[in-house]
């Protein structure tokens, strides 16, 4: 579920802390004392507390400072929150495939970081990151997609289409997983049991006659865990792409410009206003 959202504060001052453009504070009331500090701190209490913990007094404690100290870094929960959402993606470069290596391993080591990334910090699925602000670290992991992407015929719209259309898959695989997990501590009933439960009336129902398909599944169509579900969504969704790539290159001249078109540069085509 929803509880906050990124880019609520004062955008200027949440893009001046992402950049580092802004004014440093001076020396704090306790050495040591970082904005890298208070943003890891920050990320460690939503981490084992949840997001609804998280405030600039807990992590005030969590840091063993007084409150008001953090305000000489940072102006608030909600600039905290972005810098926060920037933290969690820190990109490492040596741990991906390089990118001029093919497309295709590149976005699959993206979208399977990610898929740890949201397991390793389930509160991210609180967040509304509709309007986010981008971070150099976010920044990073786009320019190593997109330059994976370089020489596939797509258009530069279409790139981004691909990116948006991964991180949709990886986050809603990932959101049915966790929310099932947390459904679990929330209520105290195990999947087993919660299934379990419904099993006499969906039998009557499946012995209807009403649900001849369904009822011929076999027995364990239902099983296998959400990792299954993951591996085979990526691999489609990759195939998919492979498909929209082929379509592309296969259409164009020896030095990659467009057929038919004298400089290789074509107006970009929303396909989905098409």
């Amino acid at each position: 579920m929803t509880t906050e959202h990124s880019g609520s504060g004062d955008l200027s001052r949440s893009l001046e802390l992402l950049w580092g453009t802004g004014e440093r504070p001076g020396r704090g009331p306790k050495p040591g004392l970082t904005l890298d500090r208070i943003v890891t701190a920050a990320v460690a209490v939503a981490d084992a507390e949840g997001l609804g913990a998280l405030s600039m007094r807990r992590v005030a404690a969590e840091l063993g400072v007084g409150t008001m100290s953090l305000y000489r870094y940072v102006p608030g929960k909600a600039e905290l929150l972005d810098l926060m959402l920037d933290k969690v993606v820190e990109f490492d470069a040596a741990a991906h495939p390089d990118p001029a290596t093919g497309w295709r391993p590149a976005l699959e080591a993206v979208a399977r970081t990610n898929w740890r990334l949201h397991h390793g910090h389930p509160w991210l699925l609180q967040v509304d990151r509709s309007h986010p602000l981008l971070g150099p670290n976010a920044l990073d992991v786009f320019e190593y997609a997109l330059r994976a992407l370089a020489g596939t015929g797509l258009t530069d719209r279409e790139k981004v289409h691909v990116m948006v259309a991964l991180d949709g898959f990886v986050s809603g695989t990932a959101r049915t997983q966790l929310n099932s997990a947390h459904a679990e501590q929330r209520t105290g009933i195990s999947a087993e049991d919660f299934w379990r439960a419904q099993e006499p009336i969906l039998n009557q129902a499946m012995r209807s006659g009403r649900y001849p398909t369904l009822a011929g599944l076999a027995e364990d169509a239902f099983t296998g865990g959400d990792n299954p579900v993951f591996e085979l969504g990526l691999s489609a969704l990759l195939d998919g792409f492979a498909a929209v790539i082929a379509t592309r290159t296969a259409d164009t001249r020896p030095n990659g410009a467009p057929k038919g078109h004298p400089n290789g540069r074509i107006a970009e085509r929303d396909p989905l206003t098409e």
